[in-house]
């Protein structure tokens, strides 16, 4: 006698395919951002430095090739290309001169800001698609996911992004 399949997933079965889904939904999220950031001028490499900086504030460059998983001559040549660039600027410690910490830029914090704007607005367009209920399910399932991952989110941003 053949048994009948569970109608409940199990445990790995359902995590197998919340995996999937979500590495689904974030190469969504890539394919559907990358057109704006190739449209900045500025490399994948380039923008990373930049999103470091902007989340830490500033950084020395030891913190920024630990962040960025690369050796600090690596990640010295990435500075010095946003220098030239007028997106970073080195500024020395006022307590200790040999230390250098790195800031962004008014220009840089402006192509942050129009690229975060362009991202939103891409996942604003996929999220009318989606039914009311079925937009809040995801905002539900992505804030658990957000506090399980240790990534802070402001919720009152999260908030706002529903709306």
């Amino acid at each position: 006698m053949r048994s009948r399949p569970s109608p409940h997933p199990s445990s790995h079965d359902e995590l197998a395919r919340a995996a999937t889904l979500a590495d689904a939904a974030s190469q969504a999220l890539v394919l559907a951002t990358s057109a704006a950031n190739d449209n900045s001028g500025v490399s994948a490499a380039q923008l990373r430095v930049l999103g470091v900086v902007d989340q830490a504030g500033s950084v020395n460059l030891t913190q920024l090739a630990v962040a960025l998983h690369t050796a600090p001559s690596s990640a010295s040549r990435l500075c010095d290309r946003l220098e030239a660039a007028d997106l970073l600027r080195r500024t020395a410690d006022e307590r200790d001169r040999r230390e250098v910490w790195l800031v962004l830029t008014p220009t840089a914090r402006r192509l942050l800001d129009g690229l975060r704007r362009q991202r939103q607005e891409t996942i604003a367009t996929v999220l009318r698609r989606m039914a009311p209920d079925d937009r809040a399910a995801l905002l539900q399932g992505l804030s658990a996911f957000s506090r399980a991952s240790g990534v802070p989110v402001a919720e009152d941003d999260a908030a706002a992004q529903a709306s």
